[in-house]
């Protein structure tokens, strides 16, 4: 059985290459129960942990199967400088079950979460976007600017977080893998950035809205990743009522704040959702409907993008693709 590390994972898997096989993975269709959650102890003065399972496969004979193990503890960066998800990925041949690889399920989740971002984008940002926002300095933020930059030329991308120092290291740290002439800076002031960006990206582990609707603007793409449990926000009502709403399954109609919330409120129903990345990737639903709709994408993520990447990076370290 191959095992693929963090380094191999990384060599497998360029941006737009991951971009496109979660393209297909959403155009072809894969089986993905929703994941199961159990909540872990935890100290008292930390929030709890989480333990993940999520399982995929294809039909029999065409494809793979797998699972993905993994822990979310949020206070791990403050309180360890461990990395707030961690885990392992088994994949197996569709059909016969023949076990075939153990990746770095870590690198993998933060790659296919970027992947899904940048796709979200891809499909729904306006095609003239230049100026990308990126919202949070944990260790998502280089992945994911990596991964918008392989789907939109951008010249200016920014970087905001609570903390100054963490995103001039973000912004210092990416700067090298993006095309020359890219300037990529800190910005201090939230509002500032929100004023001149055309996507906005967020990937934080905020409980609280950090991106206030009344500052968007018409023809922006407000992309959240961050929150993943009904207790999470990263923005708020106002935006999901000026946006048209898209997600990337179903799964975040019931598993974060930022739906759950304006849901259960009435400032949102389950008729303003305009399509999930199923049916995007399949033309079944229009995206972007003019230049000056503001369009809102939201991902929680799915097992069907651990397998799709887990079975790229296989194909391309073993050469079948």
């Amino acid at each position: 059985m191959l095992h693929l590390d963090a380094d191999a994972v990384e060599r497998a898997l360029s941006p737009r290459a991951l971009v496109d096989a979660l393209r297909t993975m959403f155009r072809e269709g894969a089986e993905a129960p929703l994941r199961h959650h159990h909540t872990l102890p935890s100290r008292d003065d930390e929030r709890p942990g989480t333990l993940l399972l999520m399982p995929a496969w294809q039909a029999a004979g065409q494809g793979y199967v797998g699972v993905k193990v993994a822990t979310v503890f949020p206070d791990n960066p403050a309180q360890r400088d461990l990395s707030a998800v961690t885990g392992v990925y088994y994949l197996a041949e569709g059909g016969s079950g023949r076990p075939l690889a153990l990746l770095d399920g870590t690198l993998l989740t933060r790659l296919r979460t970027a992947a899904a971002s940048a796709l979200g984008a891809d499909l729904l940002a306006r095609p003239d976007a230049r100026t990308l926002l990126m919202v949070g300095t944990g260790a998502l933020a280089p992945h994911f600017i990596r991964h918008h930059a392989a789907v939109r030329p951008y010249t200016r991308v920014l970087v905001w977080g609570r903390d100054p120092a963490k995103a001039r290291a973000v912004a210092t740290a990416v700067s090298p893998d993006l095309p020359d002439g890219t300037v990529v800076e800190p910005v201090a002031d939230l509002a500032e950035g929100i004023a001149v960006a055309d996507v906005i990206s967020c990937a934080t582990s905020s409980s609280a809205p950090v991106v206030p609707g009344a500052l968007l603007r018409p023809g922006q793409h407000l992309d959240m990743a961050g929150g993943f449990t009904p207790l999470m926000r990263e923005t708020d009502d106002e935006a999901m009522r000026r946006g048209r709403v898209f997600v990337d399954t179903d799964g975040a109609l019931v598993e974060c704040g930022d739906l759950v919330d304006p849901l259960k409120a009435g400032a949102i129903t389950r008729a303003d959702i305009q399509g999930d990345l199923f049916q995007l990737c399949r033309g079944e639903r229009p995206g972007r409907g003019g230049p000056e709709e503001i369009t809102v994408f939201k991902s929680v993520g799915t097992a069907l993008e651990d397998l799709a990447a887990a079975a790229f990076a296989y194909e391309r370290a073993t050469g079948i693709a």
